[in-house]
């Protein structure tokens, strides 16, 4: 009989959500073994990578109060992330904000929007909204137009 997958836990999405969202320096995400390691050397609490992976994925659920704070210590947020739907989502916005900030494009259009009239950032929000638009319609033409992918008849050995 197979194994059944676990259901991720609310705590195990955010765990894995501080993985998608935030960046070592070099713009590439941490691996579970490295934030295992980063976590045993600053906290000096037991860590291993396959318990990381537990939490992650949902097949451990209850970890301790000091494996949450050496994540949080990390990844930089408080602790309350791992536990208050409000907080957890606002921190992660922000995670997510920094993480598109990082994109030097971003950065360069949010630099050069600072000090423009309420009005003038509605203008190139509208600009960016219609732009949005109009990729996304090319992008599914583009699709459209691709060769369908072939498939493995089902008659064959």
């Amino acid at each position: 009989m197979a194994e059944t997958e676990p259901t991720p836990s609310a705590l195990s999405r955010r765990i894995d959500g501080l993985f998608r969202l935030a960046r070592r320096p070099d713009g590439l995400p941490f691996s579970n073994e490295e934030v295992a390691a980063a976590c045993r050397e600053a906290t000096g609490v037991s860590f291993s990578t396959t318990y990381l992976w537990q939490l992650r994925t949902g097949r451990r659920n209850n970890p301790t109060k000091r494996h949450l704070e050496a994540l949080a210590h990390h990844f930089e947020v408080p602790v309350a992330y791992f536990f208050d739907d409000e907080h957890g989502a606002k921190i992660a916005a922000e995670i997510e904000l920094l993480g598109a900030l990082r994109d030097a494009g971003v950065r360069s259009v949010a630099l050069r929007a600072v000090g423009l009239s309420s009005e003038a950032l509605g203008t190139v929000s509208d600009l960016i909204d219609v732009i949005a638009v109009r990729e996304a319609a090319a992008r599914r033409a583009r699709a459209a137009e691709a060769p369908p992918a072939t498939e493995p008849c089902g008659d064959l050995p």
